[in-house]
């Protein structure tokens, strides 16, 4: 699980504090994506729209962004094989092996700047399949280990995830929070979703994208399971400023979560909704560098967040270039905005990991007196995640802060 065992408490309360412990995601054995319901409407704006012209627009001037598609590389919905509602798409071999070598460099940058890094239980290559009495999904790794599990100071939260093959995801992280729990963390478990299809809220996909959907999602099947709209929720929706938590709310799946956010963390931490950010996660749309700074991708971005966030200062987030990304074959599913190297993890209030694909990005926060610390990650397109992504801090220095007073 870790070069060395964990040495101390469960301690993070922001993104840019010194850190001391800290997970890397895994890609073993990582062999496809599954084309169905839950997939398809947590990558829809990346499946669907040319995010070149409609994530440097922002989210006000979205309506505008059909133009420019490029269908190489931003492939379209298609039909799922008639009567089963999944479709598997393989990932090819070589970038698996390439992504995984990435993911050590990551580990050992870390580890060179004198972080303790765990790595999560491996997937085994006969688990491929995840049944409940609900539905059957394909399994991936523990790869955006960021997103179904939320640190909020001494507590591990596990987030009730949107994506049926990541249903069971946190297992693979068990052994790390029993010692963290032994040493003193609280440990909860948000309610998990049944997951039907009757379970998600179709209204963003349906009213807030970029002039709608090239393609309709299909209607939800029936199951004598079906409970109506149901908590779901990842942990990278939230940005974690000390005592302060901003959430971003695009479904009433997400609205119920935070609900039970609030409820749980009140006399602890105060909850700030955003209303659709982003379609879901927003450590691609601002990060906070340290207090008083953020990093965003437009100050539309920017302008959308509470107000006290509104007051400090931001570096806007340089346009990437196309020459930053590998071409690949026209059936390849692209899972992220082009904004996704925008997704740096701070090690300090000094000092940031940043793709090394990305020169402009680490010219403007040089120029902003960072130490910026170049690392490979060829293919975070096709894997749907950053540096940010791929990593749970589970110690930093640092406390409760009130740092929006």
């Amino acid at each position: 699980m870790s070069r060395r065992s964990v040495a101390l408490r469960l301690n993070s309360f922001d993104e840019w504090s010194p850190l001391r412990e800290v997970v890397v995601g895994s890609a073993d054995n990582y062999v496809s994506h599954e084309r169905e319901l839950s997939f398809d409407l947590f990558f829809h704006d990346n499946l669907v729209h040319d995010n070149r012209v409609h994530d440097h627009l922002g989210p006000d001037n979205a309506a505008q962004g059909n133009s420019g598609r490029s269908e190489w590389y931003y492939p379209r919905l298609t039909t799922r094989r008639e009567g089963t509602g999944r479709q598997r798409t393989a990932v090819a071999r070589r970038h698996v092996d390439e992504l995984n070598e990435d993911l050590e460099g990551l580990a050992e940058t870390l580890r060179d700047l004198g972080v303790t890094v765990h790595r999560p239980l491996p997937l085994p290559p006969e688990a491929t399949e995840v049944t409940t009495p609900a539905w059957s999904a394909s399994v991936v790794p523990p790869l955006n280990i960021r997103d179904n599990t939320l640190i909020l100071g001494d507590e591990i939260i596990e987030t009730p995830p949107m994506i049926r093959s990541r249903y069971f995801e946190t297992q693979f992280l068990k052994p790390l929070f029993q010692e963290y729990f032994r040493r003193g963390a609280r440990w909860s478990v948000m309610p998990r979703p049944l997951m039907t299809d009757a379970s998600f809220d179709l209204s963003y996909v349906r009213t807030a994208t970029a002039g709608g959907p090239t393609e309709p999602i299909e209607d939800q099947r029936p199951s004598p399971y079906d409970v109506g709209v149901e908590m779901m929720f990842d942990a990278a929706q939230c940005l974690r400023l000390g005592r302060d938590i901003v959430a971003n709310v695009s479904t009433a799946h997400h609205a119920l979560a935070v609900d039970w956010l609030e409820r749980h963390l009140e006399g602890r931490f105060r909850v700030h909704r955003v209303e659709r950010l982003s379609d879901s996660h927003i450590d691609s749309m601002v990060l906070a560098l340290r207090p008083g700074l953020l990093l965003v991708r437009s100050d539309a971005v920017a302008d959308a967040l509470p107000p006290a966030l509104r007051r400090w200062d931001r570096i806007v987030a340089p346009t990437p270039s196309g020459n930053s990304f590998p071409r690949y074959e026209t059936d390849a599913l692209i899972l992220t905005s082009p904004f996704i190297d925008l997704n740096v993890l701070s090690v300090a209030p000094d000092t940031v990991l940043v793709n090394e694909a990305c020169p402009e990005l680490v010219r403007t926060l040089e120029d902003a007196k960072f130490t910026v610390v170049p690392v490979r990650h060829r293919h975070r397109r096709l894997f749907g995640g950053g540096f940010h992504c791929f990593t749970l801090d589970t110690v930093r220095d640092g406390g409760p802060e009130d740092y929006l007073a």
